[in-house]
């Protein structure tokens, strides 16, 4: 077998160089770097050096129909992207959908399927008909709950809730 005096001296090296690199790159992403948490805990870098929060999912909430800060703040997003073009960005029926149409103010309230939180989730679920209320059950479930605590927490009348018929009704809700 002949031996090989001429070859690119310059190429093996630059091989040698990537194929190290490639190495090193991939022992470092297994062992020493963290990756990714997972795709339903989304960290949140706090810019202040505080340590950072683990994004609120309204997808492991087990009783939606309970009201709490983080899913009326939840709710707050949710209706951002889908309410506010008709009712406002604050709820005042004053959105760049309303021109010529009626919107409810949802502040003043003045619920024509009823304030409570069950009639809201219904009112969401399946709209008004003859009006230009679409139904929004394409929303995920749970996060139609939340913008039922954000419209009651800003609402001025929002009426009392059954405790127990919302529990009942809140089981069974799609």
């Amino acid at each position: 077998m002949s031996e090989l005096k001429d070859h690119n001296s310059g190429g093996l090296l630059a091989f040698l160089v990537s194929f190290g690199a490639s190495l090193a790159l991939i022992v470092y992403l297994s062992v020493v770097d963290k990756g990714v948490v997972g795709l339903n805990e989304v960290v949140e870098p706090a810019a202040d050096g505080a340590p950072a929060k683990v994004k609120f999912d309204p997808s492991a909430v087990e009783n939606p129909w309970v009201s709490t800060e983080d899913m009326i703040k939840h709710g707050a997003s949710v209706y951002k992207t889908n309410c506010a073009v008709c009712h406002g960005d604050k709820g005042m029926g004053d959105g760049p959908g309303a021109a010529g149409i009626a919107v409810r103010n949802l502040v003043e309230g003045q619920w024509k399927q009823g304030g409570t939180s069950i009639a809201l989730f219904k009112t969401l679920q399946t709209g008004i008909p003859g009006t230009s209320m679409a139904a929004f059950k394409h929303v995920a479930k749970n996060d139609r709950w939340a913008v039922v605590h954000w419209i009651r927490s800003i609402t001025n009348n929002a009426p009392k809730d059954d405790a127990a018929a919302l529990e009942a009704f809140g089981k069974t809700a799609e």
